[in-house]
């Protein structure tokens, strides 16, 4: 399971706000400040999924060993990174 602050990074490294974040994904965006929301706070597994999804179809690529976890960017095209007018 991906964490909050991989989400954030993520969308971080993207350059991407929360509000473009939650319409890219297609969720509300009280949703996505509960997900990334270092508390822990719970949201639907629906939500979590759009986001992940979302995020992997941008290009992210989320790691996890026995040594911590992290995010790789695969790919990104110069649109993607844009803000959205």
């Amino acid at each position: 399971m991906i964490t909050a602050p991989q989400i954030r990074a993520a969308r971080v490294l993207l350059g991407w706000t929360q509000e473009r974040l939650a319409d890219e994904a297609r969720v509300a965006l009280t949703a996505l400040k509960r997900l990334e929301s270092p508390r822990g706070l719970k949201v639907h597994e629906g939500t979590y999924d759009q986001v992940h999804r979302t995020l992997k179809n941008a290009g992210i690529q989320f790691l996890s060993s026995d040594q911590g976890v992290g995010i790789l960017l695969l790919k990104a095209s110069a649109q993607d990174s844009k803000p959205r007018k």
